[in-house]
């Protein structure tokens, strides 16, 4: 295999189409030719859902069948649960005392973050917890206990994956050559616009179509996604670019097919309510054998369990061995 890649989703809901165009998809195409680790964050999904610890359980189990039904391999992709790889907490630990609370609450992703969840932490975030404000912390715990090389991100994560680099910089400098500085894969995806026109699909925002939305939910959340608001009967010519219909056909759609769309758009000979029932088609047609793949997973959960122990117990292992190494130039391998 090749170098290590390390990355993850927090369980707090079900994958979507921001998900997956925006990262997962990727994931599909770098798992033949890495050493691949998934972690399904169910710790850093508790840190602003310490409250609810049921859904984070369930979320485990939802979405990895959603990341098994678009076309991750188990033999190719080491799943693994946080909460079951101790030495991941062990180094947060650690790297807990290599940075200072002004240089998270200056990390640019964190406080986007808060910002969102004004509900929870307050408008000043005043109430934010002690867990949260840390989890990048947690973030490069989780890439250094494998000796993550690659990470595949966004450009919204990378402020987070800085911070990973200059803490292992730290560690280093006082500690001697332990830890490589890992690197990002950036997609060539963007990150994907949610059905009110926010930059951001997200799952907090009520913005976005799930992977295992059904077709009726999915006609309703088209019919209601923002159009042009200067188009104001069929006939009147629009701006396709304000569109997120016409966005989300770039999505699905074929370029023959996009380039049409736009056209009688611009010249006023395509309706609204056609595009979007156009919309919906393609929508079902792209999801469909994502659908048949999950019911399988979900038909039999015993294997969902079996492909998170085995490779549970696969990142269990590798994190032992990077912790020896850790532990002894701490001085602490007692």
């Amino acid at each position: 295999m090749g170098k290590t890649i390390l990355t993850g989703l927090r369980p707090t809901g079900n994958l979507h189409l921001g998900h997956y165009f925006g990262a997962a998809s990727n994931w599909v195409k770098l798992q033949d030719d890495y050493d691949f680790y998934l972690e399904i964050a169910d710790v850093q999904a508790l840190t602003d859902n310490f409250d609810n610890p049921d859904k984070v359980r369930k979320n485990v189990y939802e979405i990895t069948m959603d990341l098994l039904s678009i076309g991750i391999d188990p033999n190719k992709v080491n799943f693994f649960i946080q909460s079951k790889v101790p030495e991941i907490a062990e180094l947060t630990v650690f790297f807990s005392n290599l940075v200072t609370v002004a240089r998270l609450q200056r990390n640019p992703t964190v406080k986007s973050e808060m910002a969102q969840k004004k509900d929870l932490f307050g408008n000043n975030g005043e109430s934010i917890t002690y867990g949260f404000l840390g989890y990048p912390v947690s973030q490069a715990a989780d890439i250094t206990a494998f000796d993550g090389e690659l990470v595949p991100v966004g450009d919204d994560q990378l402020p987070l994956l800085e911070q990973c680099r200059e803490i292992v910089r730290k560690f280093n400098s006082i500690y001697g050559e332990t830890f490589k500085e890992p690197e990002q894969i950036l997609s060539d995806a963007t990150r994907v616009k949610g059905l009110d026109g926010n930059e951001k699909m997200g799952k907090s925002l009520g913005n976005a179509i799930y992977l295992v939305d059904d077709d009726e939910t999915i006609r309703k959340k088209i019919m209601g996604a923002v159009t042009d608001p200067n188009k104001i009967k069929k006939d009147d010519p629009a701006n396709p670019d304000v569109c997120m219909v016409y966005y989300y056909h770039k999505l699905v759609n074929n370029p023959n097919n996009v380039e049409t769309i736009c056209a009688e758009c611009k010249k006023g000979c395509r309706g609204c309510v056609q595009c979007k029932g156009a919309l919906i088609e393609k929508l079902r047609e792209f999801l469909t054998p994502i659908r048949e793949k999950r019911k399988y997973y979900e038909d039999n959960p015993q294997l969902v369990q079996k492909i998170l122990d085995e490779g549970t117990v696969k990142a269990q292992k590798r994190a032992t061995e990077q912790m020896k190494k850790v532990r002894k130039a701490m001085k602490i391998d007692y």
